[in-house]
C-alpha cells in the first residue's frame, strides 16, 4: 500500500477514531495522542493490511484496545497516589441533555456502551457494527435495545425526580 491509498483509505478515519478513543479516555488530548499512535502502528502494517477484511474494524479494534491498556496503566498508577476521600469531593451535575445521555451510555456495560455508541453516535448500520464487533447481528440488535432501555429508564428518573423538585418548589 503506497501513500496515497493509505491516505485515501486509513488517514481518512482518522476522526472517526478519535471520536471513538475519547468516549474513553477522560482528556481529549490523550484521546488524540492514542489515534496518532494508531495511526503509526497502520502505517508500519500498511502492507499486511490490504489482506483485512475491514481495516476500518482492525483500526477501531486497536483503539479500543490501546484505550483499555492505557485506563489499565492509570488505574495502576492512580491506586499508588494520595486522593481526596469520595465525601469530600465536590460532584457536578451535568447541565445539559446531551451530556446526561453519554454520561448514561459510558456507565453501560461494554458491548451495549460499544454498540450504542457504534449505531447512535457514529451511526453505523446494524451489520456493519456485527462485522466491526464481531458479534451477530441478533446480539447487536439485543444489546441495543437493552442499552437504550437502561438510558430511557435513567433519563426518565432523573427528568421525574426534576419535575417533583420543580412542582415542590412553587407549592
Amino acid at each position: 500500500m503506497n501513500q496515497e491509498t493509505f491516505k485515501h483509505t486509513v488517514f481518512v478515519l482518522k476522526d472517526k477514531l478519535y471520536r471513538f478513543a475519547n468516549r474513553f479516555l477522560e482528556h481529549q488530548e490523550d484521546a488524540y495522542d492514542l489515534v496518532q499512535e494508531v495511526m503509526m502502528k497502520l502505517w508500519e502494517k500498511r502492507e499486511e493490511l490490504s489482506k483485512l477484511g475491514s481495516v476500518e474494524g482492525y483500526a477501531m479494534n486497536m483503539v479500543r484496545n490501546m484505550a483499555y491498556n492505557k485506563i489499565d496503566r492509570a488505574g495502576r498508577q492512580a491506586k499508588y497516589l494520595q486522593e481526596l476521600p469520595p465525601d469530600i469531593q465536590p460532584e457536578r451535575y451535568p447541565s445539559l441533555t446531551q451530556e446526561l445521555i453519554l454520561k448514561f451510555i459510558d456507565a453501560l456495560p461494554e458491548k451495549q456502551r460499544l454498540v450504542m455508541y457504534l449505531r447512535d453516535i457514529e451511526e453505523y448500520e446494524i451489520a456493519d457494527i456485527a462485522k466491526l464487533t464481531a458479534i451477530e447481528e441478533n446480539a447487536v440488535r439485543v444489546n441495543l435495545s437493552r442499552a437504550r432501555m437502561v438510558v430511557r429508564e435513567n433519563l426518565t428518573k432523573v427528568f421525574d425526580y426534576e419535575k417533583r423538585r420543580i412542582g415542590s418548589l412553587k407549592g
